[in-house]
């Protein structure tokens, strides 16, 4: 199968951006809304996006002219009928999905390929009333689409060979680096980033050092741009809360998963991050953060002396950070969500970490990992049960 012509629907900032790669791809695009103004605001968003890559050199002029000649303005889902692949940006709404995936299937030839964008629902789910359902994927798509060189091609149990390699092709032309998922909550990359926020969310609230500390630990030692509580706030609290409500639901409610009691007060008292002006810091007028000292450390470090150096506790922070992430690597290496080097790839690109899971559990050492967690259960529970493979790599 070849694509040749792609249709991208809902014209939001994440479906817009998907259209303008789909168009410097060399793809013919045509991007759909329900909403005439925000089609309009769409097209009109995705024409400054290219120019704006021209005037800081990512593409040419004659390249940005030649993507916005290949896309077009689809004022009906009809009008995406013959389209070759179809990438749905729609709200993430189950209901919503399914209804959109429905029409499209009585829009579209059955050899056209469905693939939604969500990054919380299963794709499962939202293919669940489509006949031909083998020619539905997931194609995940990080925000912003033009900036992001992440997409997480996912695969349900009835997704076809042909159509999951096509999707990935497609993804490569657009100038991304795909990577194979499971169809699993979170897929690859928000799995494997939940112990970053919520393992922080413990050591803060257990009082092993305040919000500003770990930050500067996981900057300063760790390598990470942000750290967990200006990652957070930059999101939102009500909107990383909801993410964590949902994997612990459809994970079975796995204690490791459990969403903080510390962020549950703070959302119910409208504290939810830069948007409201405050959140774990405040956002008033004058408010920054000061630049990182120079310890000449090269992160990520685990190196009880050089942890010292940036603060006493980042000695605990870090080591017990690591056998999180290594420990939530392990758990998803055995569930099957993606091969070791995908695993790794996908948080190095779709979350910018200096080094992918793996890698850091092979930095920390599966024993050492090991170690911590098998304390920290006695200590604290169930939320640090090490995981089987993660034993089994220790005692190797």
């Amino acid at each position: 199968m070849r694509v040749e012509r792609v249709g991208v629907v809902g014209a939001g900032t994440m479906g817009a951006g998907i259209a303008q790669i789909a168009a410097l791809g060399g793809y013919e695009t045509r991007l759909h809304d329900p909403v005439p103004a925000a089609l309009a605001t769409g097209i009109d968003r995705l024409h400054r996006a290219l120019d704006k890559g021209v005037a800081k050199g990512m593409w040419t002029k004659a390249e940005a002219e030649a993507a916005r000649d290949r896309v077009g303005a689809a004022k009906s889902l009809a009008d995406l009928g013959e389209c070759d692949l179809v990438v749905e940006a729609a709200p993430e709404d189950l209901d919503l999905k399914r209804n959109l995936f429905t029409a499209l299937a009585s829009t579209c030839g059955p050899e056209t390929i469905l693939a939604s964008n969500t990054s919380s629902l299963p794709v499962t789910a939202i293919a669940a009333l489509v006949p031909h359902r083998e020619r539905v994927v997931g194609m995940h798509f990080f925000n912003p689409p033009a900036l992001m060189k992440l997409v997480e091609v996912v695969a349900t149990d009835e997704a076809a060979t042909e159509a999951l390699d096509v999707t990935t092709e497609v993804g490569r032309r657009m100038g991304r680096t795909p990577i194979r998922a499971k169809d699993s909550p979170g897929f690859i990359a928000n799995r494997l980033a939940r112990p970053f926020t919520l393992e922080s969310l413990r050591m803060l609230g257990e009082g092993v050092a305040d919000a500003e500390t770990i930050d500067r630990v996981c900057r300063i030692g760790g390598g990470f741009r942000m750290g967990p509580f200006e990652l957070i706030d930059l999101i939102g609290l009500d909107v990383n809360l909801s993410v964590a409500r949902s994997f612990y639901a459809q994970g079975g409610e796995p204690e490791r998963w459990r969403p903080s009691p510390i962020q549950e007060a703070m959302v119910a008292d409208g504290k939810l991050g830069r948007k409201s002006g405050e959140g774990f810091y405040s956002y008033g007028e004058g408010a920054r953060r000061e630049p990182d000292p120079k310890l000449g450390i090269e992160a990520p470090v685990l190196d009880h002396e050089q942890l010292a150096k940036i603060d006493p506790a980042a000695t605990e922070i870090l080591p017990r950070l690591f056998a999180q992430i290594a420990n939530e690597a392990a758990f998803a290496l055995e569930e099957e969500i993606g091969s070791p080097a995908d695993m790794d790839t996908a948080m190095r690109l779709g979350f910018n970490w200096p080094r992918g899971p793996l890698e850091l559990t092979e930095l920390l050492g599966a024993e050492r990992a090991v170690s911590l967690l098998q304390a920290l259960r006695i200590e604290h529970g169930e939320a640090y049960r090490p995981a089987p493979g993660l034993v089994s790599a220790a005692r190797a």
